[in-house]
């Protein structure tokens, strides 16, 4: 069984808890949208009693474009994330790129994501374990689920032991994610929550030259083997229309497909923990 790490008086992950969704748009890319978006999450999750923390960056440090949109930036990205939280009086969830944000990131965020391209950069985890806050380790694509070991050693090394491990994929050729079952397994046995990043995981890094592509068709199956696999909370980047999204629209979920996607999950989720 692993630890349960609390997020808030009313959300834990792991352990005996439900299974918690991690969901939001990829990037703020205006208040009005993100408010919107976070109301409607909201709403589905009630409904359906899933424990709901919302995601969405600031700043998309890692396009693959210089001339890709990245987000309002730190000062007015904090800014719309308080106001969600405040209004919504939901948790927050957001990715830190640089050291000098940090400080200015902790009096907002809820859990403080490291992305999978920096999950090795000392400096960077350290400074941010150092906040207390829990701590999301994003598996960058280009390890292997035991190499997450070391990565939360630099974490508890700061006397914080409040780690989520994410599962993204796992760069297989050129411009190709493939997920390995195996890992939700392997990276378990470090004793922290397993979250399933069902999203990026279908995304293809620059499968379109100058952006990322994505399957998001996949979604529904990946999301279900691991759940049925087991972990102990669930990552989706959600959109009203991907299409039009400003950032990851092609590996995104319609949000429209999933209430009904979610009510699947909790079956499968029921049926995984017996086990």
């Amino acid at each position: 069984m692993t630890n349960e790490v609390a997020i808030t008086n009313n959300i834990k992950i792991g352990g005996e808890n439900p299974l918690v969704l991690i969901a939001g748009p990829c990037v703020i890319e205006s208040e009005n949208k993100t408010l919107w978006l976070a109301q409607e999450l909201r709403t589905i999750t009630e409904k359906l009693k899933i424990p709901f923390i919302f995601k969405s960056s600031y700043d998309k440090a890692n396009r693959t474009s210089i001339n890709s949109y990245r987000g309002p930036g730190l000062k007015e990205g904090l800014r719309i994330l308080a106001k969600v939280k405040k209004k919504l009086g939901v948790p927050i969830l957001s990715d830190v790129h640089q050291i000098s944000e940090v400080n200015a990131a902790e009096k907002v965020l809820d859990i403080i994501q490291i992305p999978a391209f920096l999950c090795r950069q000392t400096d960077l985890i350290v400074k941010a374990a150092r906040t207390g806050k829990p701590i999301n380790i994003k598996k960058g694509q280009f390890l292997s689920p035991y190499e997450i070991g070391p990565i939360t050693k630099k974490i508890t090394t700061c006397d914080n032991p409040h780690i989520l491990l994410t599962e993204r994929g796992t760069s297989f050729g050129y411009n190709n994610l493939v997920v390995d079952m195996r890992s939700l397994v392997i990276m378990r046995r470090f004793g922290f929550p397993i979250i399933f990043d069902a999203t990026h995981s279908v995304q293809l890094p620059g499968g379109e030259g100058t952006a990322s592509g994505g399957e998001r068709e996949f979604i529904p199956y990946l999301t279900m083997a691991a759940s049925a696999v087991g972990v102990d909370g669930l990552y989706l980047e959600v959109h009203d229309n991907p299409e039009e999204a400003l950032c990851d629209g092609p590996n995104s979920l319609k949000i429209s497909e999933l209430s009904p996607l979610l009510k699947k999950i909790k079956k499968i989720f029921t049926i995984s923990k017996k086990k």
